[in-house]
Order: C-alpha cells, then structure tokens, then sequence
C-alpha cells in the first residue's frame, strides 16, 4: 500500500493536477477579484482589532481599580489565554479549511471575533473580558485561512508578494483604526468595542454575501485528527527541508513582535504620558508607513534582495528599531524610530511566501494553521514575559528602572532569529527552487512532495 510523506495508508496516487503549485485554472480577472475580496475582508477585520488596541489595557486598569501593575500582568494573562486557545485550535481551523473550504471556516472565525468585541463592551468585570478572550481564541483563524486562500489563488513565484498585500491592508486598517478608536476612547473607554463588534459583524456579513470559495472539491483532503492537533501539524513540518527551521525563526520573531503589542500602551502611558488619543495616532502613523511598505515597496525590494535577503534586512530593522524604542528619551522620538522599523514588514511576506512555495497545495491549510499555532505557543509565552519585565522594572522597589527592558528582550529575540534564518532560508530556498523543476514526464510546476519517511506525531 501506498504510504503518504508522514507514513500514513494513502488512497490511489493523485493525478498530477492536483499536485500542480499552479492556481486552480479559473480566469485571472476571477483571481484578481478573489484576491480582492479578501483583502477587502482582511481589512474590515482589521478595522475591528485597531479600535480596540489603543484602550484595551485602560479598560483593565479600570477593572483593576487603578493598580497599573497588576493591570499590567492582567493584560499579559489575557494575551496569553487567547493565544493559548488558538494554539490549540489553529491547526484545526487550519484541517477544516482543508476538508471543507476556506471560506465556511473563515466565516466562523469573523463571526466569533464580533462576540468577543460585543461581550467585551458589556463586560462588567475581568472575568467577562477574560471569557471573551477565550471564545475569540477558539475561532482565530482569519489569518490562517487567508494565507491558505492566497496560496490557492497565487502562482509560486507571487506568493510572497500577495503576502505583502495582506500587509498593507493591515497597514491601511491601522491608518484609520487606531486614531478613531482612541478618539472613541476618549469620550467612553466602551465605545470601540461595541464600534469594533459592528464592524466585525458588517465584515462577516460581506464575507458571506460576496466572499467566494478558493478551493476546488477536487484538491480538498479528508479531515484527519492527528493532522489537526497541534503536536502532529507542527511535526509535519519536518517533512518539508527548511521549513521547520523557518517556522522557529517564525516563532521567535514572533515572541519580539508580541512585546511591542503586549506593552507599546503601557510604556508610552507611562514613560511619556500618552493617552488613547496620542497612542491612536501614533499607531495610525504606523498603519500608513506598514501601508506603504507592504503595499509598495515589498515587490521591488523582493525582486531585489530575493525571500532570504529580505527576511535578513526585515529582521536587522526590528533589531534596531526595538533597541531604539527601549531608549528614547522622548515621545516625539518614537516617530523616527517606526520609520525604521517599518522595514521589518517585510520579513513576514518573505517567510510566507518561502514556507508556501516549499510546501504542497494539499497541505497549505494544515501548514498555515500549524504557523498558526507555533505563533500563538509563542504568544502564550512572550506577553508573560514581557508585561512581567515591565512590572519588575518599573516597580518601586526595582533595583535598575528601565521600562524599556521588554523591547530589550525584544530585539535579543530577533537577533537570534537573524542567526536562524541565514540557515533555514537557504535550504528552504534550494528545495522550492527543487520543487518547481518538473520530474521526468511532469509538466512544469509539478509538486515535489516531501520525502516518505514518517514524521514523528
């Protein structure tokens, strides 16, 4: 019996075309629009997240009767819970959208992210806001699935740009988001949520009337459980040369880019006494400057610098930019140090697009959503540590006060990522480079599939 690359029983040897790394054969004014629609998408959701950035951690404080430090750690717990859940369920969401098609499951995620934005306006102490950090973590996966979405719809050698598109539609989200929700939030810290719930709920009810289906019934995959828990989704990676070690490089530029969104609020509150209104523009300055990097300039820089140059330069600006942010002596000095770590926006597109192009059509739910997963372990971990350090450093009995001590750690992780990422990349490299040259009597653009032997569940 024919055994599949994790040495599992495999049904007859699938026809070549649905091994193609081809986009499925519709027109590319039909591409174009679905690309489109989930940019669209992407960015309405991201409207939501944006709302609430600049007063969630406000929000707790008040629920923590003022005591910064305790609403400090409170807020870390509450990053963690969520990731915890997606990390638990990412890759699931991941094998379903596999199974059944990425537009049902990312409709399911949008519809749980307006609960937990309207339950978080209603809420009237942490533990509300805490169980609807929970259910939000248990539906994430918008992320996941659009990567998957734009992998069906991408040739090989575009991926990584598209990736830049779902970047600037961040970058775009965050130009108006933040600005508006601080302004909300100035007037009553509750506004934006129930300001990010409706537009969370307009968004799934666009995604639901205009959003259609990537992925064709002929290249969907059954639904297994052991490819669906976190263990065994992260394991297959090891099927793929290069790509495990991406995804740590993955994870740990992951747990730097954690600290920036677990304290950036705290540590301008307090350092510069910023408030909703200043960290929304400040955040919105952001938006533009993400904006036009992903939107403009992560296709010549790519077609310059090659994925693995790129990841290198991305990570070398977050690097600098961290260190940057942990010593500013002022607010306004904030600004020029974003400019340069604007450049670390194009290391995520890279990785993408690199870890897309080593991997199999079938698998890109299921490997998307074990990114998922790897990124939320580290979310689990990095705003622990990161609000921790923040605690400990501004304390009052604090030996060496420093409230920049987390960005400190920040870039200590994105050093070692760099160190990573020189390796992994290139071996990365080489195999999609492998993957893309036809076998003997395959057409052009046939799927390597990984090696045969069993990958270790």
């Amino acid at each position: 019996m024919q055994q599949t690359p994790h040495g599992d029983p495999a049904a007859p040897t699938e026809p070549v075309a649905e091994r193609s790394q081809h986009p499925p054969r519709r027109g590319r004014r039909a591409r174009t629009a679905s690309m489109v629609f989930i940019l669209i998408t992407i960015f309405l959701d991201v409207l939501g997240i944006g709302l609430i950035i600049p007063v969630l951690p406000q929000l707790i404080t008040e629920l923590s009767s003022g005591d910064v430090g305790n609403a400090s750690r409170t807020y870390g717990l509450f990053v963690a819970a969520y990731a915890a859940m997606q990390f638990l369920f990412a890759p699931v969401l991941g094998a379903l959208s596999d199974r059944f098609g990425r537009r049902p499951v990312l409709l399911v995620s949008l519809f749980g992210a307006g609960i937990d934005y309207l339950v978080m306006g209603l809420a009237p102490d942490l533990a509300w806001l805490f169980a609807a950090r929970l259910i939000a973590g248990l539906t994430a996966a918008n992320i996941t699935v659009a990567n998957a979405y734009i992998a069906d719809i991408s040739a090989p050698s575009e991926r990584a740009k598209r990736y830049g598109l779902v970047g600037a539609a961040f970058g775009l989200g965050f130009i108006v988001a933040p600005a508006v929700g601080g302004l909300l939030g100035s007037i009553d810290l509750r506004m934006p949520f129930f300001a990010a719930a409706a537009v969370v709920l307009l968004n799934w009810l666009y995604g639901y009337f205009v959003l259609p289906e990537s992925l064709p019934r002929e290249r969907r995959r059954p639904f297994q459980l052991r490819r669906a828990n976190p263990v065994g989704s992260v394991g297959r990676l090891r099927a793929y040369p290069g790509v495990a070690g991406l995804a740590v490089v993955v994870v740990v530029s992951n747990m730097a880019y954690l600290v920036l969104q677990s304290v950036w609020v705290l540590y301008t509150t307090l350092r510069f006494g910023w408030g909703p209104l200043e960290n929304g523009l400040a955040l919105t300055f952001l938006g533009v400057l993400t904006a036009l990097v992903q939107g403009l300039g992560i296709r010549p820089l790519l077609d310059r610098l090659g994925e693995r140059r790129a990841i290198v330069l991305g990570l070398v600006s977050s690097v600098a930019s961290f260190t940057l942010y942990a010593l500013v002596p002022v607010g306004w000095m904030m600004l020029p140090v974003m400019v340069v770590g604007s450049l670390g926006g194009i290391a995520g597109p890279a990785l993408q697009g690199l870890i897309s192009r080593s991997v199999s059509d079938t698998e890109q739910g299921s490997v998307q959503g074990a990114l998922g997963s790897l990124g939320s372990l580290a979310a689990v971990v990095s705003p622990l540590l990161a609000t921790a350090l923040f605690a400990a450093f501004t304390s009052p009995t604090a030996r060496v006060y420093l409230p920049g001590a987390p960005f400190l750690f920040g870039a200590l992780m994105l050093a070692l990522a760099i160190g990573l990422a020189l390796r992994a990349a290139g071996i990365a490299a080489r195999a999609a480079r492998a993957a893309a040259e036809p076998r003997s009597g395959e057409p052009p653009g046939s799927t390597v599939d990984p090696p045969s032997a069993p990958v270790a569940h």
